[in-house]
């Protein structure tokens, strides 16, 4: 089977099949964004605690790519700490931009290596982080409404 293949199936699988699909009634993180050019829709909804997404889950429309994208963000990133989290989606960022992204090859993760193809789609490329860009607003938007408390260093020296 051919590399291009495989990813195609990838995104198919998800799209049709899609992982965490639905919305969590216990949310704590909860955005909504929308892609004016092409439609698509995305609700995400978080349970983070303790500096780790604990569960998540999305709703919405759209076309395979974003709903393929929400599907592959939602499986990686539960149980994950929010700075990994953070590091995944702009590892994702350059994958889908410019087609190449270290740590996501090192990785050897074929359901991210599947929208290494979108950088050839420009259009598409915004479709892709659609659901990684609402992640990462609504994150940032749960540590402005709870930010935590920075710890005491009573010897003063450096971390």
């Amino acid at each position: 089977m051919a590399l291009d293949q495989l990813y195609q199936e990838i995104l198919l699988d998800h799209y049709k099949q899609p992982r965490n699909k639905g919305v969590l009634d216990d949310a704590n993180v909860r955005l909504e964004l929308k892609n004016p050019f092409c439609g698509d829709e995305i609700l995400l909804t978080l349970r983070v605690a303790d500096g780790f997404v604990e569960d998540v889950a999305f709703a919405g429309s759209g076309c395979v790519i974003s709903q393929a994208s929400a599907s592959v963000m939602t499986e990686k990133i539960k149980g994950m700490r929010v700075a990994q989290v953070r590091e995944m989606a702009e590892q994702f960022s350059e994958l889908v931009k410019t087609g190449h992204a270290e740590a996501v090859s090192a990785q050897e993760d074929d359901d991210l290596e599947a929208f290494r193809g979108v950088c050839e789609f420009p259009t598409r490329v915004k479709c892709a982080m659609l659901a990684w860009r609402t992640l990462l607003q609504g994150l940032e938007h749960h540590e402005h409404a709870h930010p935590h408390p920075v710890a005491s260093n009573p010897s003063g020296a450096q971390k």
